[in-house]
């Protein structure tokens, strides 16, 4: 237990900021998803809560995720009653739990970096450009929205354009007083105070925009914000009342496929969403801890069951909300225990004063946060990288933006796999020749693919010409390549070709090669 304390200046400060971030986004999702308004915030409380202490992440932060709003908006649909769908949830769980156990978590670790940073790079541009409308008072998209075309008929690109025709200047003017002081809050200068080194910038811009709007409503401005304009829970009369917001599954809709169907989508989507969140996080961390893959699919799954079971929405490891909890300073999961803590504490007991909170100051953490992910310095590190790992990057970027944050790292992966397989071809068989002199040796893994440079290769060297074939430093020659070597072994001879085969002794592949037919 001491462990968990051994950071707690700096993990309350940044759970404080975690539950800004993740508030909007919950009631947002769950928006979008077609579900009841508290169900995402159960979602965000179980993610923070169960899931931080089942997690062997230390950083990584869960909950109701943009990814999987189509998906479950379709299940409602096609599900028609709620507790259906929840049933649906706590079976995809369960199934979370079985993949872990059959290690499925590995499937994360054949993500190349250039895909996992574009990811990061994407999401960061998508909180700019999808934030900037509820910075300028436009909130006609609803909150953690962060596929390309809207629900409102509108895409990412067309929204920025309406946004500013429709600004509502207060809304403006606190997103841009909130920006400012979140730049300021980076200064040396005031990091130096000791005084305000705990203190969250978020949570001062929060706290400095609600005031600002206070004293408009006070004074009775024309110009103060509307309830549209801010944060808006569900309130309970009272304690009791509170609990009637929690919905249960219906187990009588075991039999119905449509339901299975459901829960193995889910399953399989979250698992991957999480598994790259996974990678995201440890890419993100200062100290570069690993989190075991299998031990967190089986921590989502028993994070969905429970939400599942009490009406909450499905959960992943979310790429925003992690990030904003490393950046604000996070240094174990406290952090993420403690923000699903206050989440729950606050929807119960102080749902009026959060309801107070303006998008905008929301926003312009969001964006702030999207800076920190896509910094200019970043791309400009993968260009330096050379082309096959920039090309990835830059695909991943544009594929995200365009589509959703799975398709894109679909799409992503498949530009990667073609450059590593490229990057492989052209390593794995190397030729030099000294006029008349060839040599051509085999490196490293040299598979099927390789065939056809190593068959042309073989074919242009002239008559009178010798060759030396060095398959000493290839640890796999696919059988493939073999016979096209003796292939060649056989007729070199009537060019009058001179070859020599170097091969290893102690590699059993080598012994099927033939020896050469050199003229005596």
């Amino acid at each position: 237990m001491k462990k968990f304390f051994k950071h707690a200046g700096a993990d309350v400060s940044a759970s404080i900021v975690v539950l800004l971030v993740a508030l909007p986004l919950c009631l947002g999702i769950a928006l979008g998803s077609g579900a009841p308004l508290f169900s995402g915030i159960i979602a965000g409380v179980v993610g923070g809560i169960v899931i931080g202490i089942a997690s062997g992440s230390q950083l990584s932060v869960s909950g109701p995720a943009a990814g999987l709003t189509v998906i479950v908006a379709a299940a409602i649909l096609k599900l028609q009653v709620y507790e259906a769908f929840l049933l649906a949830v706590v079976l995809a769980g369960v199934l979370q739990v079985i993949f872990g156990f059959m290690k499925a978590g590995v499937i994360g670790d054949f993500v190349p970096n250039s895909v996992i940073k574009g990811m990061l790079a994407a999401i960061g541009l998508i909180l700019i450009m999808k934030q900037f409308p509820h910075l300028i008072g436009y909130d006609k998209d609803f909150e953690g929205d962060e596929a390309f075309a809207q629900s409102n008929n509108e895409n990412t690109f067309s929204a920025l354009f309406s946004a500013v025709r429709f600004i509502t200047p207060t809304a403006l003017i606190i997103g841009g007083i909130s920006l400012l002081l979140l730049m300021l809050w980076e200064t040396e200068k005031i990091k130096r105070i000791k005084a305000l080194k705990l203190v969250p910038g978020p949570l001062v811009v929060v706290l400095a925009g609600t005031l600002i709007n206070e004293y408009l409503r006070g004074s009775g401005a024309a110009s103060a914000l509307e309830t549209k304009h801010l944060v808006t829970l569900p309130v309970a009369e009272n304690i009791s009342s509170f609990f009637s917001f929690f919905t249960f599954p219906d187990v009588s809709f075991l039999k119905n496929p449509d339901v299975w169907t459901s829960a193995i989508t889910l399953a399989i989507v979250a698992s991957l969403e999480t598994l790259l969140g996974i990678e995201a996080a440890d890419k993100l961390d200062p100290l570069k801890r690993v989190t075991p893959t299998n031990r967190e699919l089986k921590a989502q799954g028993l994070g969905n069951i429970v939400s599942g079971m009490i009406g909450g929405l499905p959960l992943t490891s979310v790429v925003v909300r992690t990030s904003a909890n490393i950046s604000s300073g996070a240094k174990s999961k406290m952090s993420t225990i403690l923000h699903g803590l206050f989440l729950l504490l606050c929807v119960m007991l102080v749902p009026t004063l959060l309801n107070k909170i303006p998008l905008s100051a929301l926003a312009a953490v969001l964006i702030f946060t999207g800076y920190k992910l896509a910094k200019v310095s970043l791309f400009k590190a993968f260009y330096k990288k050379g082309w096959d790992q920039f090309i990835p990057f830059v695909v991943t970027i544009a594929a995200i933006l365009l589509t959703d944050l799975l398709v894109g790292i679909l799409i992503g992966l498949g530009v990667g796999l073609f450059f590593m397989i490229r990057s492989n071809f052209r390593s794995s068989v190397f030729v030099v020749n000294d006029n008349n002199n060839y040599l051509i040796r085999f490196r490293k893994d040299v598979s099927f693919l390789n065939k056809a440079i190593v068959k042309r290769k073989l074919e242009d060297v002239p008559g009178n010409a010798s060759v030396i074939i060095d398959a000493t430093r290839a640890d796999f020659i696919d059988k493939d390549i073999i016979e096209e070597v003796n292939n060649f072994l056989c007729h070199a001879h009537l060019k009058k070709i001179r070859v020599e085969v170097k091969k290893s002794q102690n590699k059993s592949m080598h012994t099927l090669f033939n020896e050469p037919q050199n003229l005596s």
